[in-house]
């Protein structure tokens, strides 16, 4: 009669069993009726406790680092990107926006400055847009901003017919200190008109919305028959004079007489004519160079408004080298708090082994690679001793022996250790646990619990 010998031997690639393996020619053989009743009273193995912190922490703090240096690139690149499309949104705005290409009103004998920042301007270009007609606007060079010391008076007289419900106005440049008087005499004197003097082109807008409210207005007058009206000028901007009529059709004679100071452009180093073409002046860098635009006086028969086109070159290095200086400041500080970041979450990762080793993770997470994507048959044969502990038997289909059980500890979940091992995992292929913990696996951490690769699927294997 053949003695049945009994072992028990463990595979030690899963970490759920013992991986305590006796010696075959140390085992004394039993009888088959105490082979079965110790088979029989064999306890369930019991999991294998849990492994500090400090014995996979190599291993972890390597899978740590590389995504933190992931993640690290990833907000680079993204810093990279809103610091580039801020300053290109704050170049636009500066180059179209502050320092864009506008046009320009003036009256007579006026003059204007214009004295941009000489680190974003390079050149100011000025354009007479109405040629030779009205006289010859000069532009000016300075070196700093020009004084108002000069002063000039020039007279102008306008005859208006106003239809009812018309208004007329003329626009004029005049710098702080000016002053304007005006004498008007209304044909009718049962007509009541509006004259007005209005700063800027909102005022003289509310007014036309409304005219028979003062509004903003500096002087808002309902004339009759003769008179005179005096203002004073005390900032330096555009301002309207201007007539409404809102009764029957009259005629208005205004005579201006207008005290106007000038800038003192006599130590200018540039001057230029605008006839036929152009003017460019450039500007100093640091040096906070001016433009000054003096219009000629009024002359009769000819129109005494002057449409000036004005434009500003950039200053191209600054806007390179600002992206540069600015990309680089930001970077600098982006990589010295990650870096503070970093040693803060090193020490207290340091401080917190030993005092909590119930929160460090089991198995460190294997990313997937190219060997992961085979099918599950690769892992079979070197599996097959797994196979044979399933429900249906060995993978050749051989019942087992008549001296084994149904409750051998080998063919339960390694998990629960009471349902019995009856799924695989895709790609990898091992079978360790049971379906309903198979899929809690695959639900809660993805991972093979054997070979610790991303799985795919979990099967069920259904046996006949």
């Amino acid at each position: 009669m053949h003695k049945l010998i009994h072992y028990s031997f463990h595979r030690t690639t899963r970490p759920f069993l013992s991986t305590t393996m006796p010696d075959p020619h140390s085992i004394t053989p039993l009888p088959p009726e105490q082979t079965a009743s110790a088979s029989s009273q064999t306890p369930p193995a019991r999991p294998r406790e849990p492994e500090r912190a400090h014995g996979t922490s190599s291993r972890g703090n390597w899978s740590i680092g590389v995504g933190s240096a992931a993640a690290v690139r990833e907000e680079t690149c993204s810093c990279f990107a809103v610091v580039f499309s801020f300053w290109l949104f704050v170049s636009m705005t500066m180059i179209l926006g502050v320092y864009g290409s506008v046009t320009i009103v003036l009256g007579p004998t006026s003059s204007k400055v214009f004295q941009p920042s000489s680190v974003f301007v390079k050149s100011v270009k000025v354009e007479n847009l109405m040629g030779n007609h009205g006289g010859r606007p000069i532009l000016y060079g300075t070196y700093g901003y020009p004084p108002l010391d000069v002063f000039s008076s020039w007279g102008e007289t306008l005859n208006v017919s106003l239809p009812s419900g018309a208004e007329k106005e003329w626009k004029l440049y005049l710098n702080r200190g000016s002053a304007i008087n005006i004498s008007y005499h209304v044909s009718s004197r049962s007509s009541s008109v509006f004259l007005i003097v209005a700063q800027g082109t909102e005022a003289f807008t509310r007014w036309l919305e409304n005219p028979t409210e003062p509004n903003t207005t500096l002087s808002w007058n309902v004339i009759h028959g003769s008179g005179m009206i005096t203002q004073e000028i005390f900032q330096s901007s555009s301002y309207y004079i201007a007539l409404g009529n809102l009764d029957e059709d009259v005629k208005v004679t205004l005579n201006l007489s207008v005290i106007s100071s000038l800038h003192n452009t006599t130590n200018a180093y540039y001057r230029c004519a605008l006839i036929n073409s152009p003017c460019a002046l450039d500007i100093f860098f640091l040096d906070g160079s001016a433009a000054v635009l003096v219009t000629p006086a009024p002359q009769q028969n000819a129109s005494n408004e002057w449409y000036i086109k004005l434009s500003y070159g950039p200053r191209w290095v600054t806007y390179i080298f600002g992206i540069g200086g600015l990309t680089f400041l930001v970077f600098w500080s982006f990589n010295l708090l990650n870096n503070l970041q970093s040693a803060h979450e090193g020490g207290a990762g340091h401080r917190s082994v030993g005092t909590e080793p119930q929160r460090a993770p089991l198995l460190s997470h294997k990313d997937d690679d190219l060997s992961s994507w085979g099918s599950s048959y690769d892992s079979l044969p070197q599996d097959e001793e797994d196979l044979d502990f399933l429900p249906g038997g060995p993978i050749d289909g051989k019942l087992p022996g008549d001296g084994q059980t149904s409750n051998n500890t080998r063919r339960l979940c390694a998990i629960c250790f009471d349902a019995p091992r009856d799924c695989f995992f895709l790609p990898c292929g091992h079978c360790v646990a049971c379906f309903a913990c198979g899929t809690r696996i695959a639900e809660a951490s993805g991972t093979c619990p054997v070979c610790r690769r991303n799985m795919k699927k979990v099967r069920k294997i259904f046996t006949v």
